[in-house]
């Protein structure tokens, strides 16, 4: 099968892959755009997690000010080499990210770090207004854990939904950037700012 220059282009537009790897994607998925760019998501999914055990001890602190000056984010992203850290693509992740934290107000980059007062305290929120369901103890503690999950999926950082593409979550969004720039991508911490808040 044929694949044209504009397909491979317009491939290449969408996902900001090499044109190389867009062809490749574009014959198997035979000449199908849109299974092309999943063709590349899977590749690039498979490509992070293979990055994702490497040292990223590059990258940079980045500022971003809120108009009206009443709010602000200081961001750590880590990068692998100060190339990349350098790079447009890396510089708009870092900027994306901190206008994202500006505007939902994360508890904690990781699941893992949440503080764990903090999740008792919700569990036994949730806990108490499943009982009031009458349902079996078995049942609350489903229902239970999927209030947590949903908690945890609305305030981590990584799992929440990226305010302007809500189809992806910031894992997906440091992800689709890796199978870009090649090298491994982490929030380290970050610091959001507001004023009359403590």
């Amino acid at each position: 099968m044929s694949i044209s220059a504009q397909e491979v282009k317009e491939l290449r537009d969408r996902s900001g892959v090499g044109m190389m790897d867009c062809k490749k994607a574009l014959i198997e998925a035979n000449g199908d755009l849109e299974k092309a760019f999943e063709v590349l998501r899977k590749n690039g999914i498979a490509k992070a997690q293979k990055k994702a055990g490497r040292d990223a001890k590059e990258g940079s602190v980045v500022a971003y000010i809120h108009p009206g000056a009443k709010l602000g984010v200081l961001l750590e992203l880590n990068c692998e080499t100060d190339f990349v850290a350098n790079t447009d693509d890396f510089k708009d992740l870092a900027n994306d990210i901190c206008m994202h934290i500006a505007a939902t107000s994360p508890i904690s980059v990781k699941s893992e770090d949440v503080d764990s007062t903090i999740l008792d305290k919700e569990k036994e929120i949730y806990t108490e207004q499943a009982k009031q369901s009458g349902k079996p103890d078995a049942i609350i503690e489903k229902m239970v854990e999927g209030r947590l999950k949903k908690f945890l999926q609305e305030n981590v950082l990584l799992e929440q939904n990226f305010v302007k593409d809500p189809s992806k979550t910031i894992t997906d969004l440091i992800t689709d950037k890796v199978s870009v720039l090649g090298e491994n991508i982490v929030v380290n911490s970050f610091s959001r700012f507001q004023i009359g808040e403590k």
